[in-house]
């Protein structure tokens, strides 16, 4: 914090710049420098600004889910990642076609909830692309217009590799 304003950095030379949308407000409770900040790009110095449509993106996620969901649970909804530029996605082990890349996704958690209970809220009541649990630590969860899939997933490490298994099938035992 600088001056009573919040900054994100966008490394320009080696000089810090104020973001031109530190405020900008996608929907009443959330503001795009929520799914833009990141440890990541501050640590190896990537712009990580979105495009026009990657913000109109981030938009509709909220308005169709986030926001929705933060009405519903009647509690903050805190984005632990939202928008990564290629840079960014790749320096974290992202995948190459990452929902993330296109302001389309966002990992998220709810202070109050547990993360099954934040899970069912959007498995139960919200439109989306894809929802996943995380590793037991984080809910990932897209909106795609017009395309949703409706894909639920929970991802796990299996001899090191990450697995994503069907919501059905585990709820199966399968």
């Amino acid at each position: 914090m600088r001056d009573g304003k919040y900054y994100q950095s966008n490394v320009k030379g080696g000089k810090m710049k104020k973001s031109n949308f530190v405020n900008q407000m996608l929907t009443k409770n959330f503001n795009l420098n929520e799914f833009t900040v990141s440890q990541a790009a501050e640590r190896f110095g990537y712009n990580n600004t979105p495009s026009e449509e990657v913000i109109s993106n981030l938009k509709e996620l909220c308005v169709h889910v986030l926001q929705p969901l933060r009405e519903l649970v009647k509690a903050p909804v805190i984005i632990t990642s939202g928008y990564r530029c290629p840079s960014v996605n790749a320096v974290i082990g992202g995948y190459y076609n990452s929902q993330h890349l296109e302001g389309k996704a966002a990992d998220f958690m709810i202070p109050s909830l547990t993360l099954p209970e934040s899970f069912n809220e959007v498995y139960k009541n919200l439109p989306f692309d894809q929802l996943i649990f995380e590793f037991g630590r984080w809910i990932h969860v897209s909106y795609n217009e017009n395309a949703n899939r409706r894909q639920a997933m929970v991802s796990k490490k299996i001899s090191g590799k990450t697995v994503y298994q069907d919501v059905e099938s585990e709820i199966k035992g399968k």
